[in-house]
């Protein structure tokens, strides 16, 4: 009769070292193939701004673009650490939230030194209505490959773990659609990006329980 012991140890035989590297390479294959296929989705459905190489000298791009990547990487930050058994995410979460206040801040301090005429047209820009969801449809590819990368690993905290892929695809999606719009306004940046990658930060965290279960 098999003592508890005894399987403990033939358990314990049959593990072999986990190579170095090996929670980032499977992370990057998912994740970088969701982000190609975000890419194709955007060039094909929406198409790079016409006028980039003007828009790249200004400062309201650059804002834009460094926002997205700044939740992104802190996503995938956050995403590695709690990929691993007890991992904890709170610090790249820390700054992902970070990023949300600069922004948030950078927005009021824009209203406010507009004129009550102007304030309307800051915050709504020209595609307010449309951001939010095609941030969230260019997202779901990445959120995907996040989501098979965290299947293959060991996550404990899955709900929190389903939340950082959603983050990170959310600021990577948010980071595609970034060579498409044209909107400039921080305000705008703080209130329709952000709600875009919330959105799919929440989607993640209400499918980690459910998807992420090993």
């Amino acid at each position: 009769m098999t003592t508890t012991d005894d399987l403990i140890e033939r358990l314990a035989g049959d593990l072999a070292p986990v190579r170095p590297g090996a929670v980032a390479r499977r992370l990057g294959l998912g994740i970088g193939a969701g982000a190609l296929v975000s890419a194709a989705i955007m060039l094909a459905w929406l198409g790079v701004r016409p006028d980039i190489g003007a828009a790249v000298t200004t400062g309201a791009y650059w804002i834009k673009f460094l926002y997205t990547a700044a939740i992104a990487a802190a996503g995938l930050r956050a995403v590695e650490r709690l990929a691993r058994p007890a991992g904890r995410g709170s610090p790249a979460l820390g700054a992902v939230a970070l990023a949300v206040a600069l922004a948030a801040l950078g927005g009021a301090t824009e209203l406010g030194q507009a004129s009550a005429a102007e304030r309307m047209p800051l915050m709504m820009g020209s595609s307010a209505s449309a951001c939010p969801w095609i941030i969230l449809v260019l997202s779901l590819p990445i959120l995907v490959g996040a989501g098979w990368a965290l299947r293959g690993l060991a996550p404990t905290r899955l709900a929190l773990a389903g939340a950082a892929a959603g983050l990170a695809a959310g600021g990577l999606g948010a980071w595609i659609y970034a060579f498409h719009c044209t909107e400039t306004a921080t305000a705008f940046l703080a209130i329709w990006y952000t709600a875009g990658v919330v959105a799919v930060g929440l989607i993640g965290a209400a499918l980690g329980p459910r998807l992420l279960r090993w």
